[in-house]
């Protein structure tokens, strides 16, 4: 091989490895991205859920507001504590019944 075929051929290879270089670097992004995307979705619907959990404990405990049976009442008092949050809330939006802007907060929890 002559001197030039030489660094032609070390030319191609460099060029070819930036552009593995570049290509392993989109893609490690890219999987990333919708790792990131996929973790965020998964977090956003659990979230969701513990909330309903939630609005479902606490029709369970007093359920007897709205007419559903209710669960014996020394049950109810060992959970009362673990209401404490819920409490708040439904406090919160009986003080502001007549403000719908915080009829509207409330039901996305903004304090």
């Amino acid at each position: 091989m002559s001197g030039q075929d030489r660094s032609g051929h070390n030319q191609q290879q460099g060029a070819f490895g930036r552009l593995v270089a570049s290509t392993r670097g989109f893609l490690r992004a890219f999987f990333s991205s919708t790792d990131q995307a996929h973790r965020n979705k998964a977090v956003g619907l659990t979230e969701c859920e513990v909330r309903e959990l939630e609005n479902m404990f606490v029709l369970l405990l007093m359920g007897s507001f709205t007419g559903l049976p209710a669960p014996p009442s020394f049950i109810s008092a060992e959970l009362l504590p673990l209401m404490e949050h819920e409490l708040k809330v439904a406090n919160r939006r009986a003080e502001n019944a007549d403000d719908a802007l915080a009829e509207i907060a409330g039901c996305f929890d903004v304090t």
